[in-house]
């Protein structure tokens, strides 16, 4: 079982930054790459300088969506401080957005920095407030109605492609998913496509899943924690209807 936080890159010696740690959910298994110029709303995010216990520090990453010009929707717990307990506030260390292109390095897009972190009061969400607004990037909408078994959800992320590889992947990734029970604060999905063994992987963090309407994607729920990927077993994401009140307030 994949723990909740966010994931490392890879180890160097103590004393210099460490790219090591906990971490959840990773990039998705066994899915396809996402065409240029679809779901542009989709957030990779890239934290640098976490703090360990022992003093060192490690870089790591997430995925996530933006819901307004100003705010990136995530997992709460790709935020943390140095015992890993969940933070608001001033961000806890560096964290850069990219969004709005499919390849991670390369022109077009946008790269903004994240300065402040809201916690939802009810799951494993988060909002992170960028540091300048993006007007070209139209946000994902958000849910009006609670999620129903058996519905089909999309996911884009930017997770590893297999459970061996350390590296988030260098091209953003989708896959289709389906739900397979609602509690009350999550909701358990499945890999259907390209593959039953479609899952989230290591720096999927946050990633959304969302249902595609004549209106635009709806986001359902994010990315919170699973197996180790690839697998054929319900993943655990969050409900982002149970936090919608909260997501208005803040983001208002």
């Amino acid at each position: 079982m994949r723990p909740l936080s966010a994931l490392a890159l890879s180890a160097v010696t103590v004393g210099a930054v460490v790219f090591v740690g906990a971490a959840p959910a990773q990039a998705i298994a066994h899915g396809w790459p996402v065409p240029e110029g679809k779901y542009r709303f989709s957030a990779k995010l890239t934290m640098t300088g976490i703090p360990n216990p022992d003093g060192t520090t490690r870089n790591s990453g997430c995925s996530g969506a933006l819901v307004s010009s100003e705010w990136i929707l995530t997992a709460g717990h790709c935020f943390h401080d140095v015992n890993g307990a969940r933070v608001s506030g001033p961000v806890p260390y560096d964290t850069e957005v990219t969004l709005g292109r499919v390849e991670a390095e390369g022109p077009g897009g946008v790269d903004v920095a994240v300065d402040e972190v809201q916690q939802s009061p009810v799951n494993d969400i988060a909002l992170a407030h960028l540091e300048h607004p993006v007007r070209r990037i139209k946000p994902i909408g958000l849910p009006k109605s609670a999620p129903r078994v058996g519905e089909t959800l999309r996911m884009t992320g930017w997770g590893a492609l297999d459970g061996t590889s350390e590296q988030p992947a260098t091209h953003l990734q989708t896959g289709l998913f389906r739900v397979g029970s609602v509690a009350d604060t999550t909701i358990g999905v499945t890999g259907k496509a390209p593959s039953p063994s479609t899952s989230a992987c290591l720096f999927d963090s946050g990633a959304p899943y969302f249902l595609e309407t004549r209106k635009g994607p709806v986001v359902v729920s994010t990315e919170s924690t699973g197996p180790d990927c690839p697998h054929f077993v319900e993943e655990t994401t969050a409900r982002v209807d149970v936090a919608a009140d909260w997501i208005h307030d803040t983001i208002s």
